[in-house]
């Protein structure tokens, strides 16, 4: 079953087996997504590749009908509309890997999942957002005479102030910090967005309360590392002892957890920089320039602003 799940992402299929060395390798570089895509991926076609050997079918090339039937599992099993889009999108990768065509491009297809879309409705759970009087009333309880306090502040506030995946803050390096008189400036390698590796900067302010100030806590973690390179977030062995072990993604996504509380997550950072800038007044282009989204629907996407009383036009009448 693992061989039929590797083959679907195997890049020398039968539309590009006959690329040979370097052209292969940018074919392969070419269809290569982020990480944690490539993993989220490898998940969903496992999964489909399963089913379809427990219901007769062949996962690739795979029939409209093989993708209906599996599609429709996942819905009648209480997946939500998003879930059955990721899916499709792993099962259209690998089709487009192996040169041959998807199902998921089938005008039938494309009417059953409108019902799916109608039946079940598309809104998905969103990582919620929280206030700068939240963070900041964490931030000062944090123990900070602690190694893992000390560590965890300046994830927090520069998670926050930079609008950072989590991934985006595992892969930081020390040598990717330029500290300027006024600010901080970030160097970004290649992200969910930037799969190219375009030369990209955010930019972090300093607060003027040292207690929750992202430049002065960074700071203060670096002091302790004590390093010009390698990883700027690492695990810490017990009793509070550092290692020089990157920090995971789900790592981060627990420390967010555990600070916030379990309905919060690791994208709660970003989304909560998009909302706090927003109800300041910030344009979409100022945001954009730190989140690095290429559209202004995205913004609107990341923008919690479901509070009715809190962000209303009709505030603004003039009765």
């Amino acid at each position: 079953m693992e061989n039929s799940v590797a083959l679907t992402m195997n890049p020398v299929g039968h539309g590009l087996a006959h690329h040979t060395g370097a052209a292969a390798r940018y074919v392969e570089a070419g269809l290569t997504g982020a990480p944690n895509t490539a993993r989220a991926y490898a998940a969903h076609l496992k999964r489909f590749s399963t089913w379809c050997t427990a219901h007769g079918f062949e996962p690739l090339p795979a029939a409209v009908d093989a993708l209906v039937g599996f599609c429709a599992h996942l819905a009648d099993t209480g997946k939500k509309v998003g879930t059955l889009e990721q899916h499709c999108a792993a099962i259209s990768k690998a089709h487009a890997v192996r040169g041959v065509d998807s199902p998921t491009d089938d005008k039938q297809f494309k009417i059953f999942m409108d019902g799916v879309r109608r039946v079940h409705g598309v809104r998905q759970k969103q990582a919620p957002a929280f206030s700068v009087a939240q963070l900041k009333q964490l931030v000062r309880g944090l123990a900070v005479e602690t190694v893992a306090g000390l560590r965890d502040r300046a994830i927090l506030l520069l998670g926050f102030t930079g609008a950072f995946r989590r991934s985006e803050l595992t892969a930081l390096n020390v040598q990717d910090l330029r500290f300027a008189e006024d600010c901080l400036i970030v160097s970004l390698g290649k992200s969910k967005t930037n799969q190219l590796g375009d030369y990209e900067e955010k930019a972090i302010f300093y607060s003027p309360e040292p207690a929750v100030c992202p430049i002065r806590s960074l700071r203060a973690w670096l002091e302790l590392l004590e390093r010009n390179e390698g990883p700027v977030f690492v695990m810490l062995r017990k009793g509070n002892r550092l290692t020089t072990n990157r920090l995971s993604d789900q790592t981060i996504n627990t420390l967010v957890q555990r600070y916030l509380g379990p309905g919060y997550t690791a994208h709660s950072l970003r989304a909560s920089f998009v909302t706090v800038a927003k109800l300041n007044g910030a344009d979409d282009s100022k945001i954009m320039n730190q989140t690095k989204h290429k559209t202004s629907a995205m913004i609107r996407r990341y923008t919690r602003l479901d509070n009715v009383q809190q962000h209303n036009a009709a505030k603004e009448l003039g009765l």
